[in-house]
Parts: structure tokens; sequence; C-alpha cells
């Protein structure tokens, strides 16, 4: 690892943003966290939020204000960018919106970026929505990208003015189209992240609603390999590089289902209901460009990541 940093996450309270905060904090990185006010922090269960080394800074702010984001930047050497203000499903609804709260509040701070001599953005992009629908399978980085829905076009937008500030003003980044992130802090009441939601459900005893007769598949990638392949990117040094991060492999949200009975040992109650139009029916990621370039590999299976959520879900939210 280079020498310590001084980091800022953008979305460090969120799921991959806590882990990440912690992930750097225990790598012996100062941190800057930042989030919009009244977010409540995911704690992990051992640290309990504290912190000893003195290292964790937080700041409350909108990524839409220049004046926040100004004091967010100073005086930091990597920027992780993992906001988003939308989720693929709905974000078709209003995409202006998506627009305005996501790519025009990036713009904002990649020219921010560039005035505190910022020396490198870490992108968090999709790889479940850029590519649209794939012409191949596992699907590598070199796949035309089209998207289906808004969210995956802001994401794409954003990749291209990460090129673009590069070329104009020197500004390095590493772009992570990142699959599907399961795992420990995960919230089981929310609209996204299939997992979780099955989860929850399944350990409370609900209908678990899927939209398809079930057989749709993605790629699905423990939070804490998450968390590493945002270390390695920070330490490529080879500019103006993208990166599909997953587990290289494809589940289907049946074969999601049967494992999760498997680890819990009750049956599932599932209701299958019809098909979204803009649910793509395949999608999981070639990650050979990441093992051999940016040195990472995921380490744990489905299988595993699956019990250590299940086990964090019973002890913290039965």
């Amino acid at each position: 690892m280079s020498h310590a940093k001084h980091c800022l996450v953008l979305g460090g309270r969120g799921f991959i943003g806590s882990h990440l905060v912690d992930a750097l904090l225990a790598a012996g990185h100062r941190v800057r966290c930042f989030d919009r006010p009244n977010v409540k922090r995911l704690e992990a269960p051992s640290s309990g939020g504290v912190n000893p080394s003195g290292n964790f800074e937080l700041l409350e702010g909108d990524l839409g204000n220049d004046a926040d984001i100004a004091q967010a930047l100073a005086g930091c050497d990597v920027c992780f960018h993992l906001i988003s203000t939308t989720l693929p499903q709905s974000s078709n609804a209003d995409p202006v919106f998506d627009i305005e709260s996501n790519l025009i509040g990036t713009l904002r701070l990649l020219k921010r970026a560039v005035q505190a001599k910022v020396g490198k953005i870490v992108f968090v992009s999709s790889g479940g929505t850029v590519y649209g629908i794939p012409q191949y399978t596992p699907i590598d980085e070199r796949h035309p990208t089209n998207p289906l829905c808004s969210y995956g076009i802001a994401k794409l937008a954003i990749e291209k003015y990460l090129h673009l500030f590069r070329e104009l003003h020197g500004l390095n980044y590493t772009i992570l189209r990142l699959a599907n992130p399961f795992g420990e802090r995960q919230r089981t009441h929310a609209s996204q992240g299939a997992v979780a939601v099955f989860v929850g459900k399944a350990l409370r005893g609900e209908t678990i609603d899927i939209w398809g007769d079930g057989t749709v598949v993605r790629d699905y990638i423990h939070i804490a390999d998450v968390a590493s392949a945002l270390l390695a990117a920070m330490d490529h040094d080879k500019a103006n590089d993208v990166f599909n991060i997953g587990s290289g492999q494809g589940l289907s949200l049946n074969d999601i289902l049967d494992a999760i009975e498997s680890v819990t040992g009750h049956p599932t109650q599932r209701n299958y209901l019809p098909g979204r139009t803009f649910d793509v029916p395949v999608n999981y990621l070639d990650i050979s460009h990441a093992r051999r370039h940016l040195g990472w590999t995921p380490t744990i299976s489905f299988a595993e990541g699956l019990r250590r959520f299940v086990a964090w879900v019973k002890q913290n939210e039965s």
C-alpha cells in the first residue's frame, strides 16, 4: 500500500460508503466523510463508531451546493464519489431530476476538484445498467454501452466527463463499474437490493414479489470485496482506467431464493408478477481486467457472503 492519504468519501454514511470508511481507517488513512444532514451512519457492530486514531472527520452538506463541495475537497488527496440521488428502477420517472441532482452536481464537483488540486477521483459507476441488453456474456469493459434507464445514462455521462476533465485539466480518475453489492448493514426494508430485500422478507415470513419468472440473472458481490476493490483503485497508478467489479458469475432470482432457503432453513413464499420492460434479462461481468491490472479479485463466495449477511440480519434486525 502507498503512504497514508487524506481521503474524501462522498456518501460515507451509506451502505458502501460506511464499509469503505472503515477499510480506509483500518489501512491508516485519514478520512473525511461527506453526506447529507440527518443521515444515520450504518455503524459496524464491532466499532460502535469509535475512532480512537482521530483520523476521521464528518462533514454534512449537499452535492449540489458549491460551497459545501469546496469545503469537503479542501486538502484531500483522493475523492471517492459514491453519491447517487436516484435508483435504476425509478430514474426513468423523472430523468430531469436525475440529471440535475447527479450529473450537474458531479460537474461542479469535478471543477472544484481541479481547483483544489485533488490527486484522484474514484467513481462508482454501474456495471448493471451502463451496458444495457448484453450482446454477449460475461460483459467486458469493451462491450457497447446502451443503458435502458436514466440512472445508467447519468452514470455513463459522468464517466465521459471524467475523461474530458482528464484531457482538459489532467484530473486523474479510476472508474469502477460495480455489480450488485450485498452484505452486512444493507437495509432489508429498502426498495433496492434483491438479496437484502429477499432475506428480510424470508426471515419475517413475508411473501416475496418477483418481477417475471425468476430467471433474470445478475452478478452479486459481497460488500467486503467491494471495499477492497475501492482501496485497490485508489492505489492504481494508471490514469484513465475503467474496471468491472463483480463476482464474475451470474445468479438468477430463483437461485438466490433457493440459497436463502438453504441458509435460513425456511421455505420462501414466492409471488411471481409480470416482468418489467427495463429489466435486462441477463447481466454478469467479466472481471479479468481488474484481476490483471488492478491486482484485485473477489475472495468471498456468494454462499459465504449470504451466510454472513443472514447472521448479521438476525443479530441486528430481529
